[in-house]
């Protein structure tokens, strides 16, 4: 949130906070998260940067279309080891996805 918006906001009463706080999230859930968000943007960065399409990554990784894209979306429904598996497919050195999840 940009920070003249945050000031108007508290300047009128509100309490803005994090989504952590609003979900009440632990850190660990919180840091799952972000390390789940941070691996579909890098399966999707990856499957594009090799000119891929959806379909084109779900045959190299018996998959489904549907699935690659629950995938670049971080759907709940997607493990973290089918994200990592997928990235491995695509040739992503395993340093890469490394920083990847420690970013």
């Amino acid at each position: 949130m940009k920070a003249d918006k945050r000031k108007k906001l508290e300047d009128a009463g509100w309490h803005v906070g994090t989504t952590e706080e609003f979900l009440r999230l632990a850190a660990e859930e919180s840091d799952y998260i972000e390390m789940k968000l941070a691996l579909s943007k890098e399966l999707r960065e990856a499957r594009k940067k090799r000119k891929l399409s959806q379909a084109q990554l779900a045959a190299l990784i018996e998959s489904s279309q549907s699935r690659v894209a629950k995938m670049e979306a971080a759907d709940a429904s997607v493990s973290i080891d089918l994200l990592v598996k997928s990235l491995l497919a695509l040739g992503v050195p395993r340093k890469q996805v490394a920083r990847t999840l420690a970013a």
